[in-house]
């Protein structure tokens, strides 16, 4: 059998070798039989190899998905920083071009909110200001746009705000137009709003009228912007009518704010 095998491998060589031109009829016949055996194996070697690399390049297809996924993820959180960045300087760059403009009226101090009242109730916020910053109790507290509220607490590197929207506040007031005098004070923190009292039941009051700090007998300078009426209401004495305020400081998305630490006469 051995010699059997070694005798048709050898025959197989020499019919199959290229470098033969001539072939003898039973070369010919024996190099046809095997034909169909070599077309087989040779389609089934480039099927392996075909499966072989579409399995590596399915593996480094998905490494490089993977990486593309990574670098993707990071780029965005670089955007999203930038971004935030961005916000912050237009902020930042409000609150000081503010600053000039009022200089000649108040010394503000620039201060970052770094708490806020959970409750739906009463509304204050904490500011990164303190005692050692110069703040003391009853200081105003402002953005550009208004009247955010006054400082009722202080220790070394902290403050409390109590904000216009809380029921405990009062700020005397004016109707810009109309000169018509009232008093501000909170409903709910929850609700956005505050409400004008004490308004004369004949005074000639409208919404959209804007509503500013009158500083008499009052802890807040003269003239800051408070809000805009909204709605009008009569009391229920019949002597006087109330006006809903608008605050036009967004108190519920502040990041930072302005501490009156001195008002110049």
């Amino acid at each position: 059998m051995l010699a059997a095998l070694v005798a048709a491998t050898l025959a197989a060589m020499r019919v199959t070798a290229p470098e033969l031109a001539r072939l003898t009829p039973l070369e010919s016949r024996f190099r046809d039989a095997l034909a169909p055996v070599r077309i087989s194996l040779t389609w089934l070697g480039s099927q392996a190899r075909y499966a072989m690399s579409f399995s590596v390049s399915m593996v480094r297809a998905g490494e490089r998905n993977l990486a593309l996924e990574q670098e993707v993820a990071r780029l965005e959180s670089q955007v999203t920083q930038l971004t935030e960045f961005k916000l912050e300087s237009e902020r930042l760059s409000n609150l000081l071009n503010y600053k000039q403009v009022m200089a000649k009226r108040y010394n503000l101090l620039t201060a970052s909110i770094v708490d806020r009242d959970p409750g739906n109730w009463f509304g204050t916020i904490t500011l990164n200001r303190g005692a050692g910053d110069g703040v003391k109790e009853n200081m105003t507290v402002l953005t550009p746009e208004g009247l955010v509220g006054r400082v009722v607490s202080v220790s070394a590197a902290t403050c409390e705000v109590l904000l216009i929207t809380d029921p405990r506040s009062g700020v005397g007031s004016l109707v810009q137009d109309t000169r018509t005098s009232g008093i501000v004070e909170g409903t709910t923190a929850s609700s956005r709003m505050a409400r004008m009292i004490h308004i004369p039941n004949n005074a000639p009051i409208e919404v959209g009228q804007a509503v500013v700090t009158s500083g008499l007998g009052s802890i807040f300078p003269k003239s800051i912007p408070v809000g805009v009426i909204a709605g009008i209401n009569s009391e229920s004495s019949g002597l006087f009518k109330s006006a809903d305020i608008l605050p036009y400081a967004n108190l519920n998305q502040l990041e930072e704010v302005l501490i009156v630490t001195e008002v110049y006469s």
